[in-house]
């Protein structure tokens, strides 16, 4: 069987797996080869989870990325192409722009392979790919609901024996768990939720123990979505679609939650076009989504992504799951963030936002450690005079100063 490298033909797009699924053996050989000519890289990053600049492959190597992490701002600049565009139109994008797949994968009981934990745009990227390099880690646990591969179609395997990166646990300080504890008071018992990671999710699944039968669905589920499931407060009783099951397109924790998963086949991994797709998630009532962000301003717009005039992460999924659960019967948008960053010196209600991810119609309820703003159906000037009610009291003056009338 040929080398990886030997597989890479001069002007090929290549798509590599990311988060927690990132075929790292495969990326370190391609970084010693002799690659071919003008080559692009297509990856979804995630900080924390993937440090891999592909720009330094080679000097006519270039990256696409819809997500940008510390690691890339080393990355040269000439040949680093940001691409902003919400997680489902991703999954449509590499449907049509995709000649080679890079991915992880394990084996399940059956000697099948099984893609790690990460599927969102496997099933796009596949599909368009002419040539698939599969990397077999033999220390991975397949997850029972993972998406198994056709081998007959796999052009190269190469085995690797290493642990999954895993999450850390997050801190949840004072501000984080009065923002959770407001969350959880704004879920009811069958609701349907999606969330992100960090403190304030955390903080938000952790206050959720008192609930019954709660959906799961979204782009991700970690250790907190695992204990709710195990502790009977998640069951998936009362969803109209995927009875029982809890759908996600990645997994990020630890070693346990990774083992977990190897037994657990009603965690069922689905790529972008179905996690994050309004059609399917209009039909899960009582859907609530529950996102962060950068700075909210006071017409509601949403920053997620930029902050001091560079992109800081990218678009993600959030908008596709805020537009979705207004099209869910009894759906609810939240945006969760502390009031203020660097120390309670900078507010993050502000006048107006330095770039706007998500309109103003586009979420229904804003929540800090101060309270709860709801601004579905409200006039411009009551939405703002909502938003400087949970502001940090620091700077509820100054913003009045600057509200719409």
């Amino acid at each position: 069987m040929s080398e990886p490298h030997e597989l890479l033909q001069a002007g090929q797009r290549i798509w590599v797996a990311g988060s927690s699924n990132e075929p790292t053996t495969l990326l370190e050989m391609l970084a010693r080869a002799d690659l071919a000519e003008n080559l692009t890289f297509i990856q979804f990053p995630l900080a924390g989870f993937n440090g891999t600049d592909f720009t330094a492959f080679g000097p006519t190597v270039r990256m696409e990325t819809f997500f940008m992490t510390p690691a890339l701002t080393k990355a040269s600049a000439e040949r680093l192409a940001f691409v902003p565009m919400q997680m489902r139109a991703v999954y449509d994008y590499l449907a049509e722009r995709v000649d080679v797949v890079l991915v992880q994968a394990a084996r399940d009981a059956d000697g099948r392979l099984v893609l790690g934990p990460n599927v969102d745009f496997a099933g796009a990227a596949l599909s368009a790919a002419t040539t698939v390099i599969v990397e077999v880690n033999e220390a991975v646990a397949a997850p029972r609901g993972g998406h198994v591969l056709d081998e007959a179609a796999v052009d190269c395997l190469v085995t690797s024996n290493r642990p999954l990166p895993e999450m850390s646990p997050p801190v949840i300080d004072e501000a984080a768990a009065a923002i959770g504890a407001h969350v959880a008071a704004l879920i009811r018992d069958g609701d349907c939720v999606q969330t992100g990671i960090g403190s304030i999710p955390a903080a938000i699944l952790r206050e959720l123990s008192g609930r019954n039968d709660l959906g799961l669905h979204g782009g991700l589920i970690d250790d907190g979505g695992m204990a709710l499931i195990r502790a009977g407060n998640v069951t998936g009783a009362r969803k109209r679609i995927d009875t029982g099951l809890h759908v996600t397109g990645m997994a990020l924790g630890s070693q346990a939650l990774y083992a977990w998963l190897a037994d657990a086949p009603e965690v069922v991994f689905r790529g972008a076009n179905y996690t994050h797709e309004v059609s399917v998630i209009r039909e899960l009532a009582n859907f609530v989504s529950i996102n962060s962000a950068v700075e909210v301003d006071l017409y509601g717009q949403v920053n997620a992504e930029f902050a001091g005039g560079r992109q800081l992460s990218g678009t993600g999924g959030s908008v596709d799951f805020m537009r979705a659960a207004r099209a869910s019967a009894g759906g609810r948008s939240i945006i969760a963030m502390n009031a203020t960053a660097r120390g309670g010196t900078v507010s993050r209600i502000v006048p107006k936002v330095e770039m706007v991810t998500a309109l103003r119609t586009d979420v229904d309820l804003v929540v800090t450690e101060h309270g709860v703003a709801s601004l579905y159906g409200q006039p411009v000037a009551e939405r703002a005079r909502r938003l400087i009610d949970i502001a940090a009291p620091a700077f509820r003056d100054e913003l009045f100063d600057t509200a719409p009338r």
